[in-house]
């Protein structure tokens, strides 16, 4: 077992470089397999999410070679098997963009039902209602997903809900597919933009991504040879601007699109730390106790439930009482209990927490339930006074490319234990 420990209080000051964005990159790399041909992906993030998934296309058949830690090239010629290894796609939850792709490309595909972060009920039906309006025959049922269709056709697909998952998915299974398919109440998160444009540099004609209107045109072949960079990782951009208030330090963080941390750049101007936008970069610093405030998460461009417990954090420590309404996952508030360990005030109760702001958090050892719980608690031992353990690493480890070291570059005391 592994564990970070973590002696805090730090202020963090310098500069922290940005990865490729995880939800962008395990939404591309199965898009890959709707190539006939080779193409290479720069600034992909070393996480255990992109490893799973590129286990899981060198299962299919694909040929994966890793040119530097942050680039690889993908030769997706010759898939030779419509069967995903159930092992592998248990394990997390983009395994689910399979489906979408190997319609496209194969017209069959085997699939085990995706694991992931446990967050609540995280249904797949809107997935199911595009695949099956584009004419693919699915069926659930042993802990596979079976989906079948020889010839998909374009059609009118209405969300009945905004969920990224099934707006990327039927884009996936809609480019090869023949006639014109429209997404109506699409999502418009930058990873469905940067899905979009990577097709399109493969030879895709997807237009409106990013609105909530998608348009695609079926084309007959993607022939790839081309290469492509991942979009700068917004989530890890904001865990950074929020570590920055935590600690009450000053932190210049480098490569990111300073357009998608809009509503996270709001609500710290709300709470009393101060912003400077310089277009690829951001920089963030807080010298006083934050104010309290009130957040509800929302679809893009609102405030993102994945910066929720790390906001939680920040506000454990606010000047009077502040709310969270989560209305993305149910069960998003299990850190709060962690936090409270900690010395936090914190009331969950259904989708809405209550964070009675303390002074001070003091370290204790604690347990992450989930990627975003989990960095949000690297912050949460930053900024308390003593040592910190955090355990569960594994969570943090499928999202965040060497968070340690650069947590340590700017000053944490921090560092990865076996035991």
């Amino acid at each position: 077992m592994e564990k970070l420990v973590i002696t805090g209080p730090t202020q963090l000051k310098g500069e922290v470089h940005i990865s490729g964005a995880k939800n962008a990159a395990v939404a591309i790399l199965p898009a890959t397999l709707l190539i006939d041909g080779i193409c290479t992906i720069e600034n992909i993030p070393n996480i255990s999410d992109v490893k799973l998934s590129c286990e899981i296309l060198e299962a299919l058949g694909a040929k994966i070679t890793w040119n530097t830690p942050n680039e690889i090239t993908v030769d997706t010629r010759n898939i030779t098997t419509t069967k995903a290894p159930l092992n592998l796609t248990s394990k997390f939850r983009a395994s689910y963009y399979i489906i979408g792709a190997m319609l496209g490309r194969m017209g069959e595909i085997e699939v085990g039902m995706p694991g992931g972060c446990k967050l609540g009920a995280r249904p797949i039906d809107q997935h199911i209602k595009g695949f099956e309006i584009l004419g693919a025959d699915v069926t659930v049922e042993k802990g596979k997903i079976y989906a079948k269709g020889k010839k998909l056709k374009g059609s009118n697909i209405y969300m009945d809900i905004v969920s990224v998952g099934a707006t990327i998915n039927v884009m996936l299974a809609s480019v090869l597919a023949e006639g014109t398919t429209i997404i109506d109440n699409a999502a418009k998160e930058p990873h469905i933009v940067d899905v979009a444009n990577f097709l399109n540099t493969m030879g895709a004609d997807i237009r409106g991504a990013g609105t909530d209107v998608i348009k695609i045109n079926g084309v007959k072949k993607l022939n790839g040879n081309a290469t492509y960079s991942v979009v700068p990782d917004q989530i890890e951009a904001g865990t950074f601007m929020l570590a920055a208030v935590a600690s009450k330090g000053d932190l210049l963080i480098k490569n990111c699109i300073t357009k998608h941390l809009e509503s996270i750049t709001a609500k710290i101007l709300e709470i009393g730390g101060n912003v400077e936008d310089y277009g690829d970069s951001i920089r963030v610093w807080c010298k006083k106790r934050p104010n309290k405030a009130s957040i509800k998460t929302l679809p893009y461009p609102g405030f993102p439930t994945d910066l929720q417990p790390q906001m939680g954090v920040v506000l454990s420590m606010a000047d009077g009482t502040s709310i969270i309404n989560e209305s993305i996952w149910e069960s998003r508030f299990q850190y709060t209990e962690e936090l409270n360990k900690m010395g936090a005030k914190i009331t969950a109760q259904g989708k809405t927490a209550f964070f009675e702001g303390v002074p001070k958090l003091y370290g204790a050892p604690v347990y992450s339930s989930d990627l975003r719980a989990g960095a949000a608690l690297i912050i949460a031992g930053i900024a308390a006074n003593g040592v910190t353990e955090v355990y569960n690493l594994e969570h943090i480890d499928r999202g965040y490319e060497n968070i340690e070291e650069k947590f340590r570059k700017i000053g944490a005391k921090i560092e990865r234990i076996k035991e």
